[in-house]
């Protein structure tokens, strides 16, 4: 009785469970269902529609077709394809150079899956991987220098006149 004198509306008597028994709690924005089964929900309703229009173009034609339109008659078509040179004949016209066992440049040890690959370019064995064991060509200390030199450059202040 409070309630129509004010207008206000009476509190809900309690939380509504989802109407599919998951266990969850719903609200009347789903349709009394929780949010997931609100989305299974959705989902299912937007298969069915593209799943009716699929049919739909399947029966009618391709799609170009109204539903008041007939067809007299449907030929075959035939496509052709333009030749294409056979996968056997590239491979025999370009022979693949036989690449050999990986092998220690210095030693000539077999590394297999295990070799360094130094910056020279050369793949060693573990007891050659090192610069100083190989005698590697490769400038190490100036490509440092290089890189420090890049990553910090020199700043200088403006000279302040003094008088």
């Amino acid at each position: 009785m409070e309630h129509d004198e004010t207008g206000c509306q009476p509190p809900p008597e309690g939380p509504i469970l989802c109407i599919n028994n998951c266990g969850f709690f719903g609200s009347a924005a789903t349709m009394n269902m929780c949010s997931k089964c609100h989305k299974d929900l959705t989902v299912k309703q937007e298969q069915a529609k593209l799943a009716a229009s699929s049919i739909n173009n399947i029966v009618n034609g391709s799609g170009g077709f109204s539903v008041g339109m007939q067809v007299d008659s449907l030929e075959p078509k035939t496509i052709s394809l333009p030749p294409t040179p056979a996968s056997g004949s590239e491979e025999t016209s370009e022979p693949k150079p036989k690449k050999g066992p990986n092998r220690c440049t210095t030693c000539k040890k077999r590394v297999g899956l295990t070799g360094f690959k130094c910056h020279c370019g050369d793949l060693f064995c573990g007891s050659h991987r090192y610069w100083d064991k190989h005698d590697c060509p490769f400038d190490y200390r100036g490509t440092a220098q290089d890189a420090i030199a890049k990553a910090n450059p020199v700043v200088k202040a403006e000279k302040l006149d003094k008088i």
